[in-house]
């Protein structure tokens, strides 16, 4: 697929960059490539996590490893019985999309008690053992979106800030983090940042952003901590007839997103952050330390600038994300 190929090289590499560990919980597995492994998704209520997990199943698929894959519904007491549940059905390993929640010690415990390898996609959580984790830098991320928008608004401008929550998301805080590190250099610009969370949704990214316009007619440009966000952000700002006035930048690559950057709509930047291409990575990573290679314990996959000049090399419509 056109948006997976076009970063797996460059995940490849700096998985080969990184630094080298083999003090991971579990590892070493059955060796013969007959492997079961469980999906402990936090939750899978929005596209980006329904990706993962597709993905995730999609590489599986492609090397005879069966998959078991469990929704905790965003309830962190379910996250764990589904872990518990999986490891009752003897899978060898877990993989787990842990979305917003920053910690999760009773899975993480549970899964080295029973000597699995656990490999963590996209969230890396605050403490506890696992055997590998693979991501992105989401204040990097940030960062570029940042610097884009202070050259588009070279004689300054209002950037609204509009960020997915909860208050302690380490995910949307390194983004925004980022963002405003880039922004605060920047010559005449002003921030504003939303009250509301955005809860990473389309609806909510277009409720937060009509309170915004509402609060703040002079709004030049809109940073969205992701993409879903900042779609539903895009048609508040159709609805109100702004959309000559207002750019956006978003974080993640969703294909809508991508589409209407091609587009040459008011939708001008992405950081990628693939959902494909680190689902389809975690796997192979969890087949490694299953098969007893050395792996690295963190990689931090690249996030290009996508833009209307290179976003045709990212666009996949047959993508999961």
């Amino acid at each position: 697929m056109r948006k997976i190929s076009g970063v797996l090289m460059a995940g490849a590499v700096a998985a080969a960059l990184a630094g080298c560990s083999s003090d991971g919980a579990g590892g070493g597995g059955k060796g013969d490539g007959s492997y079961t492994v469980g999906i402990a998704n936090f939750t899978l209520s929005g596209p980006y996590f329904i990706g993962m997990d597709k993905a995730i199943k999609a590489q599986a698929k492609k090397k005879d490893v069966e998959i078991v894959s469990t929704d905790a519904g965003g309830d962190a007491a379910k996250l764990a019985s589904n872990v518990e549940d999986l490891l009752s059905k003897n899978v060898d390993a877990v993989i787990v999309s842990g979305g917003p929640l920053e910690s999760a010690p009773a899975v993480l415990n549970s899964i080295k008690a029973a000597g699995k390898p656990a490999v963590l996609v996209d969230r890396k959580f605050r403490s506890g053992t696992y055997s590998s984790w693979i991501g992105p830098d989401n204040e990097a991320i940030g960062k570029q979106n940042g610097q884009f928008l202070a050259q588009h608004l070279p004689k300054g401008g209002t950037v609204a800030i509009v960020k997915g929550g909860p208050a302690d998301n380490s995910i949307g805080l390194d983004r925004t983090k980022g963002v405003k590190a880039a922004l605060s250099q920047a010559f005449g610009i002003k921030l504003v940042e939303a009250p509301d969370f955005g809860d990473w949704s389309t609806d909510g990214g277009l409720k937060v952003m009509e309170s915004l316009l509402a609060s703040h007619p002079d709004i030049s440009a809109v940073a969205c901590e992701n993409d879903a966000m900042c779609l539903g952000a895009q048609r508040a700002v159709k609805d109100a007839g702004r959309q000559d006035k207002i750019v956006l930048a978003g974080v993640d690559g969703q294909t809508e997103a991508l589409k209407a950057i091609l587009d040459g709509t008011n939708y001008l930047v992405t950081g990628l952050n693939d959902a494909d291409q680190i689902g389809s990575l975690g796997l192979d990573r969890t087949v490694d330390i299953l098969d007893g290679k050395k792996t690295e314990k963190d990689t931090v996959v690249p996030s290009p600038r996508v833009t209307k000049e290179n976003a045709e090399k990212y666009y996949d419509p047959e993508g999961n994300f």
